[in-house]
């Protein structure tokens, strides 16, 4: 199936969208090439972004077919001590105060290796993972003993889930959303799957973060929305499972965490029940109005401040290497391919890639067909410079290679603004 172009809004079907920002021709950011491969030609597709004046959505207008993007992955969660501990850390908050036991059951949508339903598991709590891509569905059956089915989550499977009578008491869908073409029929799969008094939760990177701090890079053809609240909330009421609180979280360049739960009738109110609306969302939903999210006029200036950006890091870049700097990268990452390729930095910059993944190690990055090596390199052919593509993830990366920072190597962030980290920078936060 080929690639799409979107005419109207993939959450509630406006017409007339609106370009914030375009990316030109990039190629799949998690199609990560074999040597036999670096000599093909590569599949490339337009990437850009638009506003949608019906309800706000940020999205992508190119949609490539999921089966293309998730059938076979190389992103693995597990690979990342923060997430393993976010993970651990939601899931005991949430053993608590659901009070779940070995009589619950706990849906993760989009379950990726088992990282998070392994802390369910390990307290005896009924866990079922639904998880596209094969060979990381296999990895979470296989080694964490996670029962997995390996399909796209869509209403049709959340009816399938319910005539065998496995319905939710939690349903966890973290960094999914965003990679929907077909949200409503998720959200409408969400409705059906959960208990009457069951919850869902939903963690989305923040558009409003995305904006604020130049996150260009998080845009991705497996990206194809990026969430507001005040989008969230219409797209979850449309469907009768309303958002009832509201938290920011830092994780991921900054990400809401969103709490909804079925409408359920009162004795002769109709529809009107369900978990009352939090101060945080009423509060939330009325910042990003004053803020005017709501409109165009927010997203105008995005262009500029990427096309800003972009001048400073690659004259930042350009400058050491004229100095006769040796220059690598950190993160084999979908953000970091977003960002080497629009802003055009490859072979004549960086001599290599290094990443924590065992299965991207031994392969090229898309596009800029660097080499992936393991982090030991960094100690053993050190450069000068490592430019850390996983910027959402540099604590734990500079603690990670503080030797390299003892021996006197240095990390530039690029993304809010370029800045160059040396020794001691493993500590600070």
């Amino acid at each position: 199936m080929p690639a799409s172009t979107i005419t109207a809004c993939r959450a509630c079907g406006a017409k007339g969208l609106e370009v914030v920002l375009s990316l030109g021709r990039t190629p799949l950011a998690n199609r990560f090439l074999s040597a036999e491969e670096i000599d093909l030609p590569e599949p490339r597709y337009p990437l850009d972004l638009a506003f949608c004046p019906g309800c706000a959505l940020v999205q992508i207008t190119v949609t490539v077919p999921p089966e293309d993007l998730f059938r076979e992955y190389l992103y693995l969660s597990s690979f990342s001590d923060t997430m393993l501990d976010h993970a651990r850390d939601i899931a005991a908050r949430l053993i608590s105060e659901q009070k779940l036991s070995e009589e619950s059951l706990v849906i993760e949508i989009a379950s990726n290796d088992g990282y998070l339903l392994q802390f369910y598991k390990e307290r005896g709590i009924p866990v079922l993972g639904i998880e596209p891509a094969v060979n990381v569905a296999r990895i979470a059956m296989d080694e964490r003993g996670i029962p997995s089915i390996c399909e796209f989550f869509t209403q049709e499977i959340a009816q399938g889930l319910l005539g065998t009578n496995q319905q939710a008491d939690l349903i966890h869908a973290n960094n999914v959303l965003a990679h929907v073409a077909d949200l409503n029929s998720v959200v409408r799969g969400i409705e059906v799957l959960l208990k009457d008094t069951g919850i869902a939760v939903i963690e989305v990177p923040y558009v409003g973060d995305l904006i604020d701090h130049c996150e260009f890079d998080t845009i991705y053809h497996e990206h194809l929305c990026y969430f507001s609240l005040t989008t969230l909330d219409q797209l979850f009421r449309r469907h009768n499972v309303p958002i009832f609180d509201v938290e920011r979280l830092p994780i991921h360049g900054g990400s809401l965490r969103i709490f909804a739960s079925k409408t359920r009738p009162k004795s002769g109110q109709g529809s009107n029940g369900g978990k009352p609306q939090s101060r945080a969302v009423r509060e939330m939903l009325r910042a990003e109005k004053e803020r005017g999210m709501d409109s165009i006029a927010f997203y105008k200036e995005f262009a500029l401040k990427v096309g800003s950006l972009r001048e400073r890091l690659v004259m930042m870049l350009n400058g050491l290497k004229r100095e006769g700097k040796r220059l690598a990268a950190y993160g084999a990452s979908a953000k970091g391919s977003t960002l080497l390729n629009y802003f055009g930095i490859g072979k004549e910059t960086l001599d290599f890639v290094v990443d924590r993944s065992t299965f991207k190690q031994g392969r090229y990055t898309p596009g800029t067909h660097l080499p992936i090596y393991a982090p030991e390199t960094l100690l053993k052919e050190p450069p000068d410079y490592v430019l850390l593509l996983t910027w959402n993830f540099a604590d734990e990366i500079l603690v990670q290679q503080a030797e390299y920072l003892r021996r006197g190597g240095k990390f530039i962030t690029p993304v809010p603004e370029p800045k160059i980290m040396g020794e001691g920078a493993a500590s600070s936060k």
